[in-house]
């Protein structure tokens, strides 16, 4: 277990407007490239709305899902004193929501779950927007590279994860959900506000993220991210573990590229390559005592051209 919580990266969204925005940028900027993970307030997606996500999503649970649950085989297992070490602790569905949505195909969800996660997840996607466009400028792209890169013929996939970590009578046996990293692009979560469980990876030891309260949203960067900025952005490993004395919420709704996006590293952000040492001695002959990462951008520009570099 890790022995500490951390102080999260923070953004807050009303400092993006005024005099402290360089700021802002500053910490979104070191939270992408040295954590894999921040967390954002103020940041315009409806508080009542989010409350409401939550209550029909533990109503659904209780209703349909938790005693199923219990009488899984995972359950089972764990009852029977076993490691069932291939499996997750948790209840959860997935719903997609872009470019088509399967919501309707989901049994016995409450009344007007469909309208409110449709409305809640209509404003994910805006927040989703904005830090994609801030993630570009800050790294000195365009600033609807990351939209663009996402989009097949439909745009940008989204869905949403909705689980339940239910109360474990034998923790140290199972994980809620096991060490990984998020496949695709940008992770918008609500989490519960009150019990804990979500662990990120950092500087090789695993610290708890607290429960988010006071509507904020927390977020982490997936798999996506890091390839298309040529590892500036990292995805980090993370898990859930499983808790004696309470059932976590998560509502993760995931940003993710289209299934027929084609990932490639901005080529902005790559170093220069497909060039001889020869040319590059050239060059440095010239620039020694220059500032090496303008000597980089000169031999991709060079690399380009036909002046006797090897494109």
């Amino acid at each position: 277990m890790p022995e500490q919580a951390m102080e999260i990266p923070t953004i807050d969204f009303r400092d993006l407007e005024g005099e402290n925005r360089s700021k802002a940028m500053e910490i979104l900027h070191d939270a992408c490239e040295n954590w894999g993970f921040f967390q954002v307030q103020n940041h315009g997606v409806d508080g009542k709305l989010m409350e409401k996500v939550k209550q029909l999503v533990d109503q659904h649970y209780e209703e349909n899902l938790k005693e199923s649950f219990y009488q899984s085989e995972t359950a089972k297992k764990l009852n029977k004193k076993e490691n069932p070490s291939d499996v997750d602790w948790e209840s959860s569905f997935f719903i997609r929501h872009r470019p088509t949505s399967n919501i309707h195909q989901i049994p016995n969800l409450p009344q007007g779950f469909s309208k409110t996660i449709d409305e809640y997840v209509a404003e994910l996607i805006k927040l989703a927007e904005k830090l994609a466009n801030l993630m570009c400028e800050n790294l000195g792209l365009d600033e609807s590279f990351i939209k663009e890169a996402f989009s097949g013929k439909e745009g940008p996939a989204v869905g949403t994860k909705v689980a339940k970590y239910p109360k474990c009578p034998e923790p140290e046996l199972v994980r809620g959900l096991r060490e990984h990293t998020d496949a695709g692009g940008i992770i918008l979560l609500l989490q519960d506000d009150q019990v804990p469980g979500l662990e990120f990876l950092k500087n090789g030891e695993w610290f708890q993220i607290p429960p988010s309260r006071n509507n904020t949203i927390f977020v982490n960067i997936g798999d996506q991210v890091e390839v298309l900025t040529n590892g500036r952005y990292k995805s980090t490993l993370h898990r859930v573990m499983a808790d004696k004395n309470g059932s976590r919420l998560s509502i993760a709704t995931f940003y993710n590229p289209a299934g027929d996006a084609v990932i490639t590293p901005a080529s902005e952000l790559l170093y220069p390559h497909s060039y001889t040492f020869g040319d590059y001695l050239q060059l440095y002959s010239a620039t020694k005592f220059a500032d090496k990462g303008k000597r980089f951008e000169t031999m991709k520009e060079l690399a380009k051209g036909s002046n006797g570099f090897h494109a």
